[in-house]
C-alpha cells in the first residue's frame, strides 16, 4: 500500500450556514465511505506566500490549490478511482492525485 496526495484545485464555497452544512456533511460522508484508507483528511488551503529561489516573497498561489487529503491506496489508478467521490469535483474542482514516494 502506497499513500496518495489529493490535491485539490478550484471548486466553489458554499455561502450560508446550511450550504456549508450539507458540504460538510458530503465531505464527512464521503470520508467514511474511503474508511481506513483515509491517512489525513487534510484541510483547505488559506492566504499564500510563494518563495522564490533568489529568497524574494510574494503573495499568490500561481498552482490554484485549494486544499488537500492524504490516503492509502494499492496503487495511483486506486487512488485516482477512490478520489472520484471527491465533492470537490461536484463544486467544478480538479484533483491532481501524486505518489507520496518512501524515503529511505
Amino acid at each position: 500500500m502506497g499513500k496518495y496526495v489529493l490535491a485539490y484545485r478550484g471548486g466553489g464555497m458554499a455561502e450560508t450556514p446550511a450550504e456549508q452544512e450539507a458540504v460538510m456533511t458530503k465531505w464527512m460522508n464521503w470520508f467514511g465511505e474511503l474508511g481506513q484508507a483515509v491517512v489525513d483528511g487534510g484541510a483547505p488551503f488559506g492566504p499564500t506566500k510563494k518563495v522564490a529561489s533568489d529568497g524574494a516573497v510574494r503573495d499568490g498561489n500561481d498552482a490554484g490549490l485549494t486544499g488537500y487529503s492524504i490516503i492509502e491506496a494499492s496503487s495511483i489508478d486506486a487512488a485516482a478511482t477512490m478520489a472520484k467521490g471527491c465533492p470537490v469535483l461536484s463544486s467544478g474542482g480538479t484533483i491532481d492525485v501524486y505518489e507520496a514516494m518512501p524515503m529511505g
